[in-house]
């Protein structure tokens, strides 16, 4: 009885959205995520974009609840794209090249003249163009178009993560199955608990008394009855069946239901040890542990919910 897997998200997934700046730049958006307690977003950016980042946290925590999430943005300037900055020579260190290049020419005897290509080859004789200032509206027109691009790639990320989500609530809930008929399986064993507390203490008191003398039948009754009180397992599983079904209805939630799955398979796992501990047969005891298991297994994927 799975739940609609359309409905839950996992925290695993993975991104990326590429778009092109007014100047010709090319940029790369690459998003992902894995399990965290909450929403922490590591940004990796070009120097001089820092100021995007408050816009870009916004984003991130407009679509996503929960989840370590690291994105990297990557700019390629395209060779002789427009606005390129082209090399032009420094002056003074030109100067400085061709002086010293002129000294060691007259030093060695029958030396050619330095030769141009040559000296602008030289380290630093040549640099790139300072770039114009750039104004104002080109500012926010990059500025837009990187939030456009990150937009895009945490709609990749959300839709990566949906997808993890449908095959996640698939796992999830054959698992519930699982536990419900282990929890069936052990409400047929429990019924049979009296009978088996009442014969192991006859057994004892055999053993104990060696035949010596009775044990007064209203006594027996009652330690049997004590006995049986205390090993009453019908509550625990009784909260287990609601739990199963609260459960379930998580998974249909069509919201961030991580947390309070997490909360909730505790309960899972107390009602199981408690079922063990009041256990008075192997074979009770025996279904409680592959009950435990099973609630190990329910309790590593449910890590893996948003």
């Amino acid at each position: 009885m799975a739940a609609s897997p359309s409905l839950l998200a996992s925290m695993t997934g993975f991104a990326r959205a590429e778009g092109a700046l007014p100047d010709g730049t090319s940029f790369l958006w690459e998003v992902r995520s894995v399990n965290g307690r909450g929403l922490e977003l590591r940004l990796r950016l070009p120097a001089g974009l820092d100021a995007l980042e408050p816009a870009l946290r916004e984003l991130a925590a407009g679509r996503l609840r929960r989840g370590n999430v690291s994105a990297t943005l990557t700019l390629r300037r395209e060779e002789r794209a427009a606005g390129a900055p082209r090399l032009i020579p420094d002056p003074a260190a030109l100067e400085q090249a061709l002086a010293l290049a002129l000294d060691l020419a007259r030093r060695i005897p029958g030396a050619p003249p330095p030769r141009a290509e040559a000296l602008l080859a030289l380290p630093g004789v040549l640099r790139a163009e300072a770039p114009a200032e750039e104004d104002e509206a080109a500012r926010e027109a990059r500025h837009a178009a990187l939030l456009d691009g990150f937009a895009r790639a945490l709609d990749g990320l959300v839709a990566a993560r949906r997808a993890e989500g449908a095959r996640l609530a698939a796992i999830l809930g054959a698992l519930l199955d699982e536990i419900a008929a282990l929890r069936e399986a052990a409400a047929a064993l429990a019924a049979g608990q009296p009978e088996a507390q009442q014969a192991r203490l006859r057994a004892q008191l055999a053993a104990l008394l060696e035949g010596e003398r009775r044990v007064p039948e209203d006594r027996l009754a009652a330690e049997v009855a004590l006995l049986a009180t205390r090993a009453d397992v019908r509550e625990e599983l009784d909260r287990l069946g609601a739990h199963i079904e609260e459960a379930r209805a998580l998974l249909g939630a069509g919201e961030a239901v991580g947390r309070r799955l997490e909360f909730l398979v505790q309960e899972f796992v107390r009602e199981a040890n408690t079922l063990c501990a009041k256990s008075a047969t192997t074979a009770l005891t025996r279904t409680g542990l592959d009950l435990k298991a099973v609630i190990e297994r329910l309790r590593e994927q449910a890590a893996n919910v948003e």
